[in-house]
């Protein structure tokens, strides 16, 4: 159906008592305490409210997909260039020397570490875990490496380049990098 064409000759029309519709969802301020002095407002306290937050996000594994269904299955695998044989322990479906598409290999489960970190910090859903320790593994037969967490060594002196690490896998798979982690081997 057509929209009716507003008149534009008639003078326009103001509804000076016009009002949104009050809600009752989200936060409901009843009152806010106001200082008469507006220079008394820059030593105000910060109004700080508790409000839920829900959001079902749909999200896409894409390319990277295959990685995800190994981690629940106990695998861990990396991509192998068919050109140049170039092999990745983080997965690309396209290789970075030569720009052919990759294939996907099964990694081993054992490998050393190349280098650590100790966190101190974390995001928030790791921040329960510090301090962690990062290690990059470098595995037989893979030319970069898979950042990954080790866990069963509790001072970061106790952790040696080279050290050999074993893959372990989370019982219950929840389609995250964080499914696989590394223990001393």
């Amino acid at each position: 159906m057509a929209k009716k064409r507003s008149d534009t000759t008639s003078p326009p029309a103001y509804h000076r008592n016009a009002k949104l519709d009050e809600v009752m969802t989200g936060t409901t301020v009843f009152n806010v305490p106001f200082p008469k002095d507006l220079s008394s407002l820059k030593g105000m306290s910060p109004i700080v409210i508790k409000h839920p937050y829900s959001i079902d996000y749909l999200h896409s594994y894409g390319q990277d997909s295959p990685f995800f269904a190994g981690l629940a299955n106990r695998k861990l695998l990396g991509t192998r260039c068919g050109c140049c044989q170039y092999t990745y322990a983080t997965p690309r479906l396209h290789c970075a020397n030569c720009g052919a598409e990759t294939d996907w290999v099964e990694l081993p489960l054992e490998g050393r570490v190349h280098t650590f970190t100790t966190c101190y910090y974390g995001s928030e859903e790791f921040l329960k875990d510090t301090p962690f320790h990062l290690i990059l593994v470098e595995f037989d037969g893979a030319d970069t490496l898979l950042l990954t967490r080790l866990i069963g060594v509790d001072r970061p002196e106790d952790i040696r380049i080279g050290m050999k690490v074993k893959a372990k896998f989370r019982r219950n798979s929840q389609l995250k990098p964080t499914d696989v982690y590394f223990v001393p081997g």
